[in-house]
Protein backbone atom coordinates (compact mmCIF):
# COMPACT_ATOMS: atom_id res chain seq x y z
CA UNK A 1 0.00 0.00 0.00
CA UNK A 2 2.76 2.45 1.09
CA UNK A 3 4.25 1.89 -2.52
CA UNK A 4 1.49 1.86 -4.47
CA UNK A 5 1.06 5.14 -2.30
CA UNK A 6 4.38 6.48 -3.25
CA UNK A 7 3.80 6.11 -6.94
CA UNK A 8 0.30 8.21 -6.93
CA UNK A 9 1.67 10.97 -5.29
CA UNK A 10 4.71 11.12 -7.34
CA UNK A 11 2.94 11.03 -10.76
CA UNK A 12 0.42 13.50 -8.91
CA UNK A 13 2.65 15.88 -8.47
CA UNK A 14 4.10 15.31 -12.04
CA UNK A 15 0.53 15.60 -13.36
CA UNK A 16 -0.12 19.34 -11.20
CA UNK A 17 3.14 20.58 -12.85
CA UNK A 18 1.99 19.17 -16.32
CA UNK A 19 -0.98 21.38 -16.23
CA UNK A 20 0.45 24.59 -14.57
CA UNK A 21 3.17 24.96 -16.86
CA UNK A 22 0.86 23.50 -20.12
CA UNK A 23 2.65 21.05 -21.69
CA UNK A 24 0.86 18.70 -23.85
CA UNK A 25 0.24 14.77 -22.35
CA UNK A 26 1.70 13.07 -24.97
CA UNK A 27 5.23 15.03 -23.93
CA UNK A 28 5.16 14.64 -20.57
CA UNK A 29 4.63 11.07 -20.89
CA UNK A 30 7.67 10.85 -23.28
CA UNK A 31 9.36 13.17 -20.50
CA UNK A 32 8.39 11.16 -17.53
CA UNK A 33 9.47 7.78 -19.44
CA UNK A 34 12.23 8.88 -20.49
CA UNK A 35 13.46 10.40 -16.55
CA UNK A 36 12.16 6.64 -15.23
CA UNK A 37 14.20 4.78 -17.80
CA UNK A 38 17.34 6.60 -16.77
CA UNK A 39 17.40 5.54 -13.46
CA UNK A 40 16.54 1.99 -14.48
CA UNK A 41 19.29 1.93 -16.32
CA UNK A 42 21.79 3.54 -13.68
CA UNK A 43 20.23 0.69 -11.32
CA UNK A 44 20.18 -2.12 -13.37
CA UNK A 45 23.01 -1.46 -15.74
CA UNK A 46 20.06 -1.39 -19.19
CA UNK A 47 16.68 -0.21 -19.48
CA UNK A 48 16.18 -2.14 -22.56
CA UNK A 49 14.05 -5.43 -20.98
CA UNK A 50 11.68 -2.97 -18.89
CA UNK A 51 8.25 -1.54 -19.77
CA UNK A 52 7.35 1.70 -18.43
CA UNK A 53 3.24 2.26 -18.23
CA UNK A 54 2.04 5.49 -17.90
CA UNK A 55 -1.21 6.75 -17.47
CA UNK A 56 -1.75 10.25 -17.07
CA UNK A 57 -5.39 9.87 -16.62
CA UNK A 58 -5.94 7.50 -13.98
CA UNK A 59 -2.68 9.24 -12.43
CA UNK A 60 -0.55 6.34 -11.98
CA UNK A 61 2.16 4.13 -13.49
CA UNK A 62 3.73 0.86 -13.82
CA UNK A 63 7.40 -0.48 -14.51
CA UNK A 64 7.85 -4.21 -15.55
CA UNK A 65 10.87 -6.28 -15.84
CA UNK A 66 11.02 -8.78 -18.43
CA UNK A 67 13.26 -11.92 -18.16
CA UNK A 68 14.09 -15.34 -20.03
CA UNK A 69 13.87 -18.14 -18.01
CA UNK A 70 16.75 -20.37 -18.01
CA UNK A 71 17.81 -23.77 -16.47
CA UNK A 72 18.97 -23.12 -12.94
CA UNK A 73 22.55 -23.97 -13.63
CA UNK A 74 22.61 -21.49 -16.34
CA UNK A 75 21.27 -17.94 -14.76
CA UNK A 76 24.15 -15.69 -16.17
CA UNK A 77 22.90 -12.46 -15.83
CA UNK A 78 19.91 -11.89 -12.96
CA UNK A 79 18.59 -8.53 -14.41
CA UNK A 80 18.42 -10.59 -18.19
CA UNK A 81 17.26 -14.06 -16.93
CA UNK A 82 15.57 -16.02 -13.88
CA UNK A 83 15.79 -19.30 -13.44
CA UNK A 84 12.94 -22.02 -13.70
CA UNK A 85 12.64 -22.73 -10.17
CA UNK A 86 11.83 -19.09 -9.12
CA UNK A 87 9.52 -18.72 -12.59
CA UNK A 88 8.10 -21.66 -11.42
CA UNK A 89 6.97 -20.09 -7.65
CA UNK A 90 5.41 -17.61 -9.59
CA UNK A 91 3.55 -19.94 -11.97
CA UNK A 92 4.41 -23.66 -12.07
CA UNK A 93 3.43 -23.67 -15.29
CA UNK A 94 6.59 -21.63 -16.47
CA UNK A 95 8.93 -23.42 -18.86
CA UNK A 96 12.52 -22.69 -20.05
CA UNK A 97 12.73 -19.54 -22.56
CA UNK A 98 9.48 -18.33 -22.04
CA UNK A 99 9.40 -14.99 -20.66
CA UNK A 100 8.66 -13.82 -17.02
CA UNK A 101 7.15 -10.31 -16.40
CA UNK A 102 7.24 -8.66 -13.18
CA UNK A 103 6.69 -5.42 -11.55
CA UNK A 104 8.90 -3.58 -10.23
CA UNK A 105 8.19 -0.62 -7.60
CA UNK A 106 9.70 2.21 -7.46
CA UNK A 107 9.97 3.15 -4.10
CA UNK A 108 11.89 0.29 -3.75
CA UNK A 109 14.85 2.14 -5.43
CA UNK A 110 14.92 4.11 -2.47
CA UNK A 111 14.55 7.95 -1.58
CA UNK A 112 17.49 9.23 -2.99
CA UNK A 113 16.41 8.37 -6.50
CA UNK A 114 13.09 9.52 -6.14
CA UNK A 115 14.45 12.51 -5.50
CA UNK A 116 16.77 12.52 -8.62
CA UNK A 117 14.05 11.69 -10.57
CA UNK A 118 11.79 14.60 -9.37
CA UNK A 119 14.87 16.97 -9.89
CA UNK A 120 15.24 15.76 -13.51
CA UNK A 121 11.89 16.13 -14.44
CA UNK A 122 11.44 19.90 -12.63
CA UNK A 123 14.65 20.48 -15.09
CA UNK A 124 13.06 18.95 -18.33
CA UNK A 125 9.84 20.66 -17.60
CA UNK A 126 11.13 23.95 -17.28
CA UNK A 127 13.16 23.42 -20.40
CA UNK A 128 10.55 22.10 -22.43
CA UNK A 129 8.26 25.20 -21.04
CA UNK A 130 11.28 27.77 -22.29
CA UNK A 131 11.04 25.69 -25.58
CA UNK A 132 7.05 25.89 -25.67
CA UNK A 133 7.19 29.74 -24.93
CA UNK A 134 9.54 30.78 -27.73
CA UNK A 135 7.58 28.75 -30.15
CA UNK A 136 4.58 29.93 -29.28
CA UNK A 137 5.85 33.94 -29.23
CA UNK A 138 8.57 33.24 -32.24
CA UNK A 139 5.37 32.51 -34.43
CA UNK A 140 3.17 36.05 -32.97
CA UNK A 141 6.04 37.88 -33.84
CA UNK A 142 4.09 41.13 -35.20
CA UNK A 143 0.44 40.56 -33.47
CA UNK A 144 -0.95 42.34 -30.49
CA UNK A 145 -0.67 41.07 -27.05
CA UNK A 146 -2.81 42.12 -24.09
CA UNK A 147 -0.56 42.00 -20.96
CA UNK A 148 -0.69 43.15 -17.10
CA UNK A 149 1.65 45.42 -15.86
CA UNK A 150 3.55 43.38 -12.95
CA UNK A 151 6.55 45.29 -12.25
CA UNK A 152 7.98 49.04 -13.14
CA UNK A 153 11.77 49.87 -13.38
CA UNK A 154 13.71 52.82 -14.95
CA UNK A 155 14.89 51.33 -17.96
CA UNK A 156 11.63 49.05 -19.03
CA UNK A 157 8.53 47.04 -17.80
CA UNK A 158 7.70 43.48 -16.86
CA UNK A 159 4.22 42.04 -17.96
CA UNK A 160 2.61 38.96 -17.71
CA UNK A 161 0.04 37.49 -20.01
CA UNK A 162 -2.49 35.74 -18.81
CA UNK A 163 -0.51 32.14 -18.62
CA UNK A 164 1.89 33.93 -16.65
CA UNK A 165 4.63 34.59 -19.19
CA UNK A 166 6.82 37.04 -18.81
CA UNK A 167 7.20 40.08 -21.50
CA UNK A 168 9.49 43.12 -21.60
CA UNK A 169 8.44 46.20 -22.86
CA UNK A 170 11.56 48.73 -23.14
CA UNK A 171 11.36 52.59 -22.44
CA UNK A 172 12.58 53.18 -25.77
CA UNK A 173 9.34 51.20 -26.98
CA UNK A 174 6.96 53.55 -25.06
CA UNK A 175 5.30 56.24 -26.33
CA UNK A 176 6.33 59.37 -24.59
CA UNK A 177 3.78 60.35 -22.50
CA UNK A 178 2.69 56.43 -21.62
CA UNK A 179 2.25 56.05 -17.94
CA UNK A 180 1.63 52.89 -16.22
CA UNK A 181 0.68 51.53 -12.86
CA UNK A 182 1.12 48.14 -11.49
CA UNK A 183 -2.34 45.73 -12.27
CA UNK A 184 -2.74 48.05 -15.62
CA UNK A 185 -3.16 46.26 -18.55
CA UNK A 186 -1.23 46.95 -21.61
CA UNK A 187 -1.30 46.53 -25.65
CA UNK A 188 1.70 46.09 -27.58
CA UNK A 189 2.85 44.53 -30.52
CA UNK A 190 5.60 41.58 -29.80
CA UNK A 191 8.58 43.33 -31.67
CA UNK A 192 11.35 40.54 -31.17
CA UNK A 193 11.53 37.10 -29.48
CA UNK A 194 15.37 36.01 -28.90
CA UNK A 195 16.19 32.45 -26.77
CA UNK A 196 20.11 32.97 -25.43
CA UNK A 197 21.25 30.40 -23.15
CA UNK A 198 17.24 28.74 -23.54
CA UNK A 199 16.13 31.95 -21.79
CA UNK A 200 13.28 33.46 -24.00
CA UNK A 201 12.93 37.21 -24.24
CA UNK A 202 9.88 38.09 -25.85
CA UNK A 203 10.05 42.07 -26.88
CA UNK A 204 7.17 44.32 -27.24
CA UNK A 205 6.93 47.51 -28.76
CA UNK A 206 4.11 50.30 -28.81
CA UNK A 207 6.51 52.43 -31.14
CA UNK A 208 6.62 50.45 -34.22
CA UNK A 209 4.72 51.37 -37.00
CA UNK A 210 3.54 47.36 -37.04
CA UNK A 211 1.62 48.63 -33.79
CA UNK A 212 -0.58 50.94 -35.63
CA UNK A 213 -0.94 48.87 -38.35
CA UNK A 214 -2.46 46.41 -36.04
CA UNK A 215 -4.61 48.67 -34.52
CA UNK A 216 -5.67 49.43 -37.89
CA UNK A 217 -6.66 46.12 -38.53
CA UNK A 218 -8.70 45.71 -35.36
CA UNK A 219 -10.55 48.98 -36.14
CA UNK A 220 -10.92 48.59 -39.54
CA UNK A 221 -13.37 45.24 -40.94
CA UNK A 222 -12.65 46.15 -44.49
CA UNK A 223 -8.54 46.08 -43.73
CA UNK A 224 -8.85 42.89 -41.81
CA UNK A 225 -11.12 41.36 -44.41
CA UNK A 226 -8.32 42.51 -46.99
CA UNK A 227 -10.45 44.89 -49.05
CA UNK A 228 -8.52 47.65 -48.11
CA UNK A 229 -4.64 47.74 -48.08
CA UNK A 230 -2.17 49.46 -46.03
CA UNK A 231 0.79 50.46 -48.17
CA UNK A 232 3.20 52.60 -46.08
CA UNK A 233 3.29 53.76 -42.34
CA UNK A 234 5.26 56.57 -40.83
CA UNK A 235 5.19 57.46 -37.18
CA UNK A 236 6.82 59.82 -34.82
CA UNK A 237 5.25 57.92 -31.56
CA UNK A 238 2.96 60.52 -30.13
CA UNK A 239 3.38 63.03 -31.52
CA UNK A 240 2.60 62.52 -35.81
CA UNK A 241 1.83 59.86 -37.81
CA UNK A 242 0.79 59.64 -41.67
CA UNK A 243 -0.49 56.24 -43.18
CA UNK A 244 -1.19 55.44 -46.93
CA UNK A 245 -4.44 52.57 -47.67
CA UNK A 246 -5.73 52.00 -51.24
CA UNK A 247 -8.67 49.63 -51.74
CA UNK A 248 -9.00 46.72 -54.18
CA UNK A 249 -12.99 47.77 -54.61
CA UNK A 250 -13.57 51.05 -56.35
CA UNK A 251 -16.68 51.18 -54.24
CA UNK A 252 -14.93 51.43 -51.06
CA UNK A 253 -13.49 54.90 -49.95
CA UNK A 254 -10.17 53.40 -47.69
CA UNK A 255 -9.66 56.90 -46.13
CA UNK A 256 -13.23 57.15 -45.45
CA UNK A 257 -13.38 53.44 -43.98
CA UNK A 258 -10.38 54.12 -42.05
CA UNK A 259 -11.44 57.02 -40.27
CA UNK A 260 -15.33 56.21 -39.70
CA UNK A 261 -18.42 57.96 -39.26
CA UNK A 262 -17.37 60.99 -37.78
CA UNK A 263 -14.00 60.08 -36.89
CA UNK A 264 -15.28 56.80 -35.01
CA UNK A 265 -12.72 54.50 -36.00
CA UNK A 266 -9.80 56.61 -35.87
CA UNK A 267 -10.43 58.25 -32.61
CA UNK A 268 -9.83 54.60 -30.64
CA UNK A 269 -6.36 54.51 -32.14
CA UNK A 270 -5.69 57.70 -31.28
CA UNK A 271 -6.40 57.35 -28.05
CA UNK A 272 -4.67 54.09 -27.79
CA UNK A 273 -1.37 56.23 -29.43
CA UNK A 274 -1.93 59.12 -26.82
CA UNK A 275 -3.86 61.52 -29.16
CA UNK A 276 -1.25 61.15 -31.80
CA UNK A 277 -2.24 62.66 -35.09
CA UNK A 278 -2.48 60.60 -37.61
CA UNK A 279 -3.47 61.58 -41.11
CA UNK A 280 -5.22 59.14 -43.61
CA UNK A 281 -4.13 59.12 -47.49
CA UNK A 282 -4.98 57.35 -50.29
CA UNK A 283 -2.01 55.31 -51.53
CA UNK A 284 -1.03 55.91 -55.40
CA UNK A 285 1.61 54.37 -58.35
CA UNK A 286 1.88 57.93 -58.93
CA UNK A 287 5.25 58.96 -57.02
CA UNK A 288 4.30 63.15 -58.04
CA UNK A 289 0.55 62.56 -57.09
CA UNK A 290 1.62 60.50 -53.79
CA UNK A 291 4.43 63.09 -52.75
CA UNK A 292 1.83 65.86 -52.68
CA UNK A 293 -0.79 63.77 -51.12
CA UNK A 294 1.95 63.10 -48.59
CA UNK A 295 2.80 66.73 -47.71
CA UNK A 296 -0.82 67.51 -47.32
CA UNK A 297 -2.25 70.23 -46.24
CA UNK A 298 0.22 71.62 -48.36
CA UNK A 299 -0.88 72.61 -52.11
CA UNK A 300 1.78 72.18 -54.39
CA UNK A 301 2.41 74.39 -57.72
CA UNK A 302 5.41 71.13 -59.37
CA UNK A 303 7.75 68.69 -58.32
CA UNK A 304 10.64 67.86 -60.22
CA UNK A 305 11.33 64.22 -59.69
CA UNK A 306 14.99 62.25 -60.18
CA UNK A 307 13.41 58.30 -59.81
CA UNK A 308 17.21 57.23 -59.99
CA UNK A 309 18.51 59.28 -56.95
CA UNK A 310 15.16 59.39 -55.22
CA UNK A 311 15.13 62.89 -54.98
CA UNK A 312 11.86 65.54 -54.95
CA UNK A 313 12.21 68.70 -55.83
CA UNK A 314 9.08 70.35 -54.46
CA UNK A 315 8.34 74.08 -55.69
CA UNK A 316 5.14 75.92 -53.57
CA UNK A 317 3.74 79.33 -53.25
CA UNK A 318 5.39 81.23 -50.19
CA UNK A 319 2.50 80.81 -48.09
CA UNK A 320 2.82 77.12 -48.93
CA UNK A 321 6.24 76.48 -47.62
CA UNK A 322 5.60 76.47 -43.82
CA UNK A 323 2.31 74.11 -44.23
CA UNK A 324 4.87 71.80 -46.23
CA UNK A 325 7.25 71.55 -43.58
CA UNK A 326 5.05 71.70 -40.60
CA UNK A 327 5.69 72.57 -37.13
CA UNK A 328 9.00 71.72 -36.21
CA UNK A 329 9.65 70.36 -39.52
CA UNK A 330 7.13 66.80 -38.71
CA UNK A 331 4.88 67.01 -41.76
CA UNK A 332 7.59 67.11 -44.35
CA UNK A 333 9.67 64.48 -41.86
CA UNK A 334 7.17 61.82 -42.54
CA UNK A 335 6.53 62.71 -45.93
CA UNK A 336 10.08 61.52 -46.51
CA UNK A 337 9.76 58.13 -44.56
CA UNK A 338 6.40 57.50 -46.14
CA UNK A 339 7.44 57.67 -49.44
CA UNK A 340 11.08 57.13 -49.45
CA UNK A 341 11.76 59.81 -51.35
CA UNK A 342 13.91 62.97 -50.05
CA UNK A 343 12.31 66.07 -50.48
CA UNK A 344 13.10 69.52 -50.67
CA UNK A 345 10.92 72.20 -50.46
CA UNK A 346 11.23 75.32 -52.85
CA UNK A 347 9.63 78.72 -52.93
CA UNK A 348 7.53 78.64 -56.36
CA UNK A 349 9.44 82.29 -57.95
CA UNK A 350 6.81 84.70 -59.56
CA UNK A 351 7.91 85.44 -63.27
CA UNK A 352 7.64 88.90 -62.85
CA UNK A 353 10.06 88.95 -59.69
CA UNK A 354 12.81 88.30 -62.43
CA UNK A 355 15.17 89.43 -59.45
CA UNK A 356 14.97 86.71 -57.05
CA UNK A 357 17.45 83.83 -56.90
CA UNK A 358 17.87 80.77 -55.58
CA UNK A 359 20.14 79.75 -52.55
CA UNK A 360 21.64 76.98 -54.40
CA UNK A 361 23.33 79.83 -56.76
CA UNK A 362 25.37 81.32 -54.24
CA UNK A 363 26.91 77.92 -53.46
CA UNK A 364 29.97 79.12 -54.00
CA UNK A 365 30.23 82.00 -51.10
CA UNK A 366 27.53 80.13 -48.85
CA UNK A 367 28.75 76.89 -47.03
CA UNK A 368 26.09 73.96 -48.62
CA UNK A 369 25.30 73.31 -44.64
CA UNK A 370 24.22 76.94 -44.36
CA UNK A 371 22.05 76.58 -47.23
CA UNK A 372 20.52 73.52 -46.14
CA UNK A 373 19.75 75.19 -42.65
CA UNK A 374 17.83 78.29 -44.34
CA UNK A 375 15.95 75.97 -46.57
CA UNK A 376 14.48 73.90 -43.92
CA UNK A 377 13.08 77.27 -42.34
CA UNK A 378 11.46 77.87 -46.20
CA UNK A 379 13.72 80.02 -47.20
CA UNK A 380 15.31 78.76 -50.58
CA UNK A 381 15.46 81.78 -52.30
CA UNK A 382 17.82 84.87 -51.80
CA UNK A 383 14.45 87.62 -50.93
CA UNK A 384 13.42 84.78 -48.64
CA UNK A 385 15.89 85.12 -46.54
CA UNK A 386 16.48 88.83 -46.32
CA UNK A 387 12.64 89.05 -45.69
CA UNK A 388 13.86 87.48 -42.22
CA UNK A 389 15.10 89.36 -39.30
CA UNK A 390 18.69 88.94 -38.32
CA UNK A 391 17.82 87.40 -35.17
CA UNK A 392 15.04 84.84 -36.92
CA UNK A 393 17.61 83.49 -39.01
CA UNK A 394 19.94 83.27 -36.01
CA UNK A 395 17.25 81.44 -33.78
CA UNK A 396 15.04 79.61 -36.36
CA UNK A 397 17.90 78.33 -38.51
CA UNK A 398 20.14 78.17 -35.95
CA UNK A 399 22.73 80.09 -36.62
CA UNK A 400 25.92 81.56 -35.60
CA UNK A 401 25.75 85.54 -35.36
CA UNK A 402 29.07 85.88 -37.79
CA UNK A 403 27.29 83.08 -39.95
CA UNK A 404 23.86 85.23 -40.47
CA UNK A 405 25.55 88.20 -40.74
CA UNK A 406 27.82 86.66 -43.86
CA UNK A 407 24.71 85.35 -45.33
CA UNK A 408 22.99 88.93 -45.26
CA UNK A 409 25.49 90.55 -46.18
CA UNK A 410 26.34 88.04 -49.61
CA UNK A 411 22.75 88.29 -50.64
CA UNK A 412 22.47 91.83 -50.15
CA UNK A 413 25.54 92.45 -52.26
CA UNK A 414 24.05 90.64 -54.80
CA UNK A 415 20.96 92.96 -55.39
CA UNK A 416 23.50 96.11 -54.66
CA UNK A 417 24.83 95.43 -57.78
Amino acid sequence: MAKKQESVNLIDTFSEFKELKNIDKETMINVLEDSFRNVIAKMYGTDENFDVIINLEKGDFEIRQNREVVEDDQLEDPNLQVSLSEAREVDPSYQVGEELSKEIFFADFGRRAILNLRQALASKILELQKDSVYSKYSELVGQIVNAEVYQIWKKEILLLDDEGTELLLPKTEQIPSDFYRKGEYVRAVISSVTNENSNPKIILSRTSPEFLRRLFELEVPEINDGLITIKGIARIPGVRAKISVESYDDRIDPVGACVGMKGSRIHGIVRELRNENIDVINYTSNISLYIQRALNPAKISSIRLNEIEKKAEVYLKPEEVSLAIGKQGLNIKLAIMLTGYNIEVFRDIDETDEEDIYLDEFSDEIDSWVIGALKAIGCDTAKSVLAKTREELIEKADLEETTADDVIRILKAEFED
